[in-house]
């Protein structure tokens, strides 16, 4: 159902997740309103959502990585209730329907233990839990992991839809009582135009353009593409934990991100000390990459993988129905 022209748009938009329908499609080779009525397809089928969020380092925010242990018949109605939090991110429900995986947005003064009680619904029903601090994220620019060890853009039309975008600078904005409506415009599309940015603020289209310029120049505002890899032909999604020596873990960690078939690579502060979730078309796909590329790098003195069974939410978006979808409709 879906083409390498698909696959080269979503591509682009995780390089760039604003970048003008005219420009995709100049350096893609197609024209705008090609990349429009088929970007517009793949929202409205619920593969694709761009959404802005806060930045992660506003207000102190940290991220913290859980995985839990359940009672069988207590693992749907848990995931489900933390999915539908707006401080809790990417869910999944792994290793055979016996652990849930997620992404904890919290304060760093706060206590793991704190975070988790504050977090997770009917507590009894937890048989055991790890809560760990994503420390450091490893990504580079144009990396596309869901593609499963397949570029669909080269790496010139990358660096020319990157060229120009400026790292993140000077402390975070803390956003206002008047950038809500902005945020939640966002929150609903991050790709919404200016026009519609300014009906919703009750702004100008200057003051839009300034205001999202400030705020995205100090990583205040970032952009995020949750993507249904499997309807892309993406079945299988793993998490591998790996145990590598401190010397090690940068290495490691920035090799891992250029891998394509890892779609997140984080160092934590768990037994385990850095973590990617793989994604891969199949078993035998999972199996060439494990033995083959993981297995080259040198370093790595343990590991455990955990096999998505289900998953739940991605980073901002509820998978509802086979569909991504905005929570206030999950």
């Amino acid at each position: 159902m879906y083409d390498d022209l698909d696959r080269k748009i979503i591509h682009g938009l995780t390089c760039a997740p604003r970048v003008s329908f005219r420009r995709l499609g100049e350096i893609i080779g197609v024209s705008e309103q090609t990349v429009a009525r088929r970007y517009n397809a793949l929202r409205r089928d619920g593969v694709l959502r761009v959404v802005g969020m806060s930045g992660p380092t506003v207000h102190g925010g940290s991220e913290w990585i859980a995985r839990l242990r359940c009672r069988p018949d207590a693992v749907g109605p848990v995931a489900g209730s933390l999915a539908r939090r707006p401080e809790v991110g990417y869910v999944s429900i792994d290793s055979g329907g016996s652990e849930i995986i997620c992404a904890i947005r919290s304060s760093t003064r706060a206590g793991s233990g704190d975070v988790l009680l504050r977090q997770l619904p009917k507590a009894t029903a937890i048989l055991d839990m790890s809560v760990d601090l994503l420390i450091h994220t490893f990504s580079h620019p144009g990396a596309a992991g869901w593609t499963g060890g397949r570029q669909f853009l080269t790496d010139e039309q990358v660096r020319r839809l990157t060229a120009g975008r400026p790292a993140p600078v000077g402390p975070p904005l803390a956003p206002t009582d008047e950038d809500r409506p902005l945020f939640k415009a966002l929150a609903e599309d991050g790709r919404a135009p200016h026009t519609r940015l300014a009906e919703a603020t009750g702004w100008s289209g200057a003051r839009v353009a300034r205001r999202l310029e400030a705020l995205e120049a100090t990583g205040s505002l970032t952009y995020g593409v949750d993507i249904l890899n499997e309807r892309l032909g993406y079945e299988l999604n793993a998490t591998v934990w790996l145990q590598v020596d401190l010397p090690d873990l940068h290495r490691i960690g920035e090799e891992l991100g250029r891998h394509d078939e890892c779609a997140f690579v984080a160092a934590t502060s768990g037994k385990y000390n850095l973590m990617a979730v793989v994604i891969c078309e199949d078993t035998p796909a999972l199996y060439r990459y494990l033995s083959g590329d993981l297995a080259r790098l040198k370093g790595i003195r343990g590991y455990e993988i955990s096999i998505r069974a289900r998953r739940l939410k991605q980073s901002v978006s509820l998978i509802h129905h086979g569909r991504l979808v905005h929570p206030a409709l999950g």
